[in-house]
Formats: structure tokens, sequence, C-alpha cells
């Protein structure tokens, strides 16, 4: 009797993990619908900033990495890369990550596009 037991349990886990896949995946799954990358969390925001910081370093092109920047909102792109320098330092990004984080800012200080 407590083998028919376990297995409608069982059973009855497996129909609901896939019932549930079935109406998450197929019937009603999840639209994104005019989202930006300025709704990022600050955390995605500084790892944007410091990919666009590698770039930066290896390109050189200030007007490039500004338009970049950009794409992350309204804010000047001085400002958001300070932001995100701040938030590396104190999250403990790695001493080569916030030496390409200081380049860019002080590149955008200087420039200022």
């Amino acid at each position: 009797m407590t083998n028919k037991r376990w297995l409608f349990f069982i059973f009855s886990i497996i129909l609901g993990i896939g019932i549930g896949l079935f109406y998450g995946w197929v019937i009603s799954p999840v639209e994104y619908v005019d989202t930006t990358p300025d709704s990022l969390r600050i955390d995605f925001k500084a790892d944007y900033v410091l990919m666009v910081a590698e770039i930066y370093d290896t390109e050189k092109s200030l007007p490039a990495a500004a338009e970049r920047l950009a794409l992350l909102g309204s804010t000047p792109p001085v400002e958001l890369t300070t932001q995100a320098l701040d938030f590396a330092r104190q999250n403990g990004y790695g001493p080569a990550d916030i030496r390409l984080i200081e380049n860019l800012v002080f590149a955008l200080q200087l420039g200022q596009p």
C-alpha cells in the first residue's frame, strides 16, 4: 500500500513540474517590452562600463566609448563611469579592472564628449 502512495506522490510532483513548465514556456512566456539598458541594476551597469573601458583601452577612441555609454541612459558618461568606479572599489573588483575604469574616467574628464 505504501508503494502506491509513493508512486502517486512522485507522479504528482512530476506532473506538476511538467504542467508548470508547459504553462511558463508555451502558454504564458515572459515578454520583455521596451526595456532599455538604463533599467539595469548598478552592478550590471558597472560591468557594462568595465566592458566599455576594456574596449577603450584597446581602441583609444573616446567618442566611441561615449557613444557606448550613452546606451545606458541620459546620465552623462563622466558621472556614469564615476558611479561605476565607486561601485567597483566598494565591491572587490580587481586592481586591473579598477585601473581600466579609472583610465576611462580620466579620459572622459579631459575630453568631455
